[in-house]
């Protein structure tokens, strides 16, 4: 009911326009999606291109029905987006809704439904999963609400480190496996607050960003299911419930209204300690799943629209988690650059890794797009210039983009190319070697470094899906059993190698092979040229009993038992070694001014001084980096070898001009000891020919005068 016009004093706040069900209200703010607070009231907007009326839900905070239920008149309705301010009302004592009319037609792709409960695509807060694997209500018929949320977090001067991306070495890890264990030692367990009491350890290991696997608001108890006693969660978080709200389930205390502080204040302190903080998003596809899944947000605001359909209104499934966001739609692209730039802006994050990015290349037929507006979009962004942005280059459709991602020169990717070709070398693979060099150096092959820069390639062995490094030569093939799927799910090519006895073994000398093993990808990790990543508790062999396809194990498959890193104390201190000798030679990471030595910058050495030539049975690689590091005003000198036979082999060393001497700093075949001199140990022939033992990388550096 309309109380009339008011023409306004110049100055004065807002006042009411209209009443709807005793509730004062006037047009909100058509700018601003999703709740915004005001000094007065709360306005709350939403657009839909097929619905032709919105009705505002306003809940008690955990109650079913809503106590208001409030129209939005034609008038409030501009173009596609209905936008109302409602006074009066206090965030604290509400959660909201919204329910949209317009046409069903399930081949066109609208599933407008009056009496659907729709969650806001904007919400910073969602209710209901308060507690992790405690639902009130489960399957389709479950209702989701947004809170109000009151941005008040304090950063001071705390801004983005801008870490040249060569520099970075990435932990990826998932926040609730890190410190669920009773092992970890923290107070609040498998939070945000329990990963930032262990930040100490994180700046002790020497890493300098995280990757924190999904934290976006998502539905662990989707799938849910009992397997050999044992309940299982949709764990990793690839189900997206709501893309602007941090997952309340990893909050160690009620945050009503507050939600994200705990978020806030854990990468506050990260940056403060020098770490980035790089975010996994998933905007390939939602939990709302395919057509036999719920509809609880897109599907009831723009179905056609935020899902790429076919012709007759069914889920294209290039996720393999039953829908795919149709990301090139201008309506999609404007969601996920607000989306990103909130979480630069609001929580201070320094990058993104994408995951199954190659769906964002693909247009609304599934085709996929030299140049998706998307991507290019995101690489040119204002707010979004300084941030990392990281393609997980493929998805389950088939669509492989390693080396052909389109880039802007801003995004790099995920070099699934290194990891299968240098796990393949260090287990010994025939003819590998000439290409495991290529993609030590660089993978140039795939980068071209006058148009991708020195940073396109992010180099790792192991992350979330697939073995742990320390599984991957404890293992031969996948022992997925407990995921209930009949050892079916999980890759089939993880190109591991169990050392000679599958799974656990008392046998010392296995077990000291596979030690070794684990520190000559590490080795050869640190080694490489480009950002390098590697998987949470890696350095201090974490395993996951076999199963490399973990993401429904909440529960020591997935969480990190502390104790091995006594039991693996030397792996771990060959792991903060390895870590600070990177950092240590600046020429391992990126192109450096000529050496005065005049030394060229990369230059192989297989068995013999200038020998850059392999064959099928190769198995012995040496690759010398030199360059001018200015800063020490020396040249920056380092001689990587690896053996991958399993005999001994002999490597003669080039000669080294001014002087200047070789000096061991690492042989995996000794044991790692801090302070150790590793020379010592090792067979070095007047300072100029080494006999590297089977399966074993040598590194050395100079010794100036």
């Amino acid at each position: 009911m309309g109380i009339g016009r008011h023409k306004p004093e110049r100055g004065e706040k807002l006042k009411p326009l209209d009443t709807i069900n005793g509730f004062d209200v006037r047009p909100g703010f058509y700018n601003r999606n999703g709740a915004t607070a005001a000094s007065n009231g709360v306005s709350f907007t939403i657009s839909s291109f097929g619905a032709t009326g919105c009705t505002l839900l306003l809940f008690y905070p955990q109650e079913k029905e809503p106590y208001a239920r409030l129209k939005y008149p034609e008038a409030y309705h501009i173009g596609n987006t209905f936008s109302m301010l409602v006074f009066g009302l206090k965030i604290e004592e509400f959660e909201y809704a919204f329910q949209l009319e317009g046409p069903y037609d399930k081949e066109k792709g609208l599933l407008f439904d009056a009496k659907n409960v729709l969650l806001d695509p904007y919400a910073r807060a969602v209710t209901g999963q308060r507690e992790w694997g405690d639902r009130p209500e489960s399957g389709r018929d479950f209702i989701y609400h947004a809170r109000v949320v009151e941005n008040n977090f304090d950063w001071g001067d705390i801004r983005q480190q801008e870490y040249p991306f060569e520099d970075l070495i990435i932990y990826e890890m998932h926040v609730r496996g890190f410190t669920k264990h009773s092992s970890s030692g923290v107070t609040a367990p498998g939070t945000f607050e329990g990963l930032r009491q262990k930040i100490p350890y994180l700046k002790d290991l020497g890493i300098n960003a995280v990757e924190l696997m999904p934290i976006f608001e998502f539905d662990e108890m989707e799938g849910n299911r009992i397997v050999d006693g044992e309940q299982l969660y949709n764990y990793w978080g690839y189900n997206t419930v709501c893309f602007f709200a941090p997952n309340t389930g990893y909050a160690s205390v009620v945050e009503h209204n507050h939600e994200g502080d705990e978020l806030k204040e854990l990468i506050y302190e990260l940056k403060e300690n020098g770490i980035e903080v790089i975010l996994d998003v998933v905007f390939n596809h939602t939990a709302e799943g395919n057509e036999n899944g719920p509809c609880f947000s897109f599907k009831g605001i723009d179905n056609n629209i935020y899902y790429i359909l076919t012709p007759d209104g069914y889920y294209y499934n290039y996720s393999g988690c039953g829908n795919v966001m149709n990301c090139n739609h201008p309506v999609v692209r404007r969601f996920i650059i607000d989306c990103l730039r909130y979480w630069v802006t609001e929580f201070r994050v320094d990058g993104f890794r994408f995951d199954l990015a190659s769906i964002l290349t693909r247009d609304q037929n599934g085709v996929p797009m030299s140049d998706p507006p998307l991507l290019q979009a995101i690489a040119c962004d204002a707010i979004l210039g300084k941030v990392k942005l990281i393609a997980e280059a493929w998805d389950a459709g088939g669509l492989y983009q390693v080396g052909t991602f389109p880039s802007w020169s801003r995004w790099a990717e995920w070099n699934g190319r290194y990891r299968d070709d240098i796990r393949r070398f260090l287990k010994g693979d025939a003819g590998m070697a000439g290409t495991a060099i290529t993609r030590i150096t660089g993978s140039r092959d795939l980068y071209d470094p006058t148009h991708r820069g020195q940073s396109a390639s992010v180099n790792f062995l192991d992350c979330h899906d697939g073995f742990t490094l320390y599984d991957l030569y404890s293992y031969n093939s996948k022992h997925n059993e407990k995921n209930g799927w009949n050892n079916t799910d999980g890759d089939n090519n993880g190109n591991s190698w169990n050392c000679g006895v599958e799974g656990e073994t008392e046998d010392a000398g296995i077990e000291n092979l596979r030690r070794r093993m684990v520190k000559n990808a590490f080795a050869t990790l640190m080694c490489s040229r480009g950002p390098a990543m590697f998987y949470a508790g890696d350095e201090f062999c974490n395993t996951q009993f076999g199963n490399n396809n973990a993401y429904c194990q909440d529960n020591i498959i997935s969480w990190l038992d502390w104790s091995r890193r006594e039991e693996y104390k030397e792996i771990h201190d060959f792991f903060r070694f390895m870590i600070a000798f990177r950092k240590k030679h600046p020429i391992l990471r990126k192109t450096m001014k000529h050496a005065a030595c005049n030394l060229p910058e990369i230059s192989i050495h297989n068995g013999y001084p200038w020998n850059g030539g392999t064959d099928n049975s190769s198995r012995l690689i040496g690759i010398m980096y030199a360059g001018r590091d200015e800063k020490e005003n020396r040249d920056d000198i380092v001689f990587y070898c690896m053996n991958a036979y399993w005999e001994p082999l002999i490597l003669q060393l080039p000669e080294l001009p001014n002087g200047i001497q070789w000096k061991v700093c690492v042989n995996t075949s000794l044991v790692y000891e801090d302070g150790k001199d590793m020379e010592e140990g090792t067979e070095f022939f007047y300072k100029k020919t080494l006999r590297v033992p089977p399966r074993t990388v040598v590194i050395l550096e100079v010794e100036h005068p």
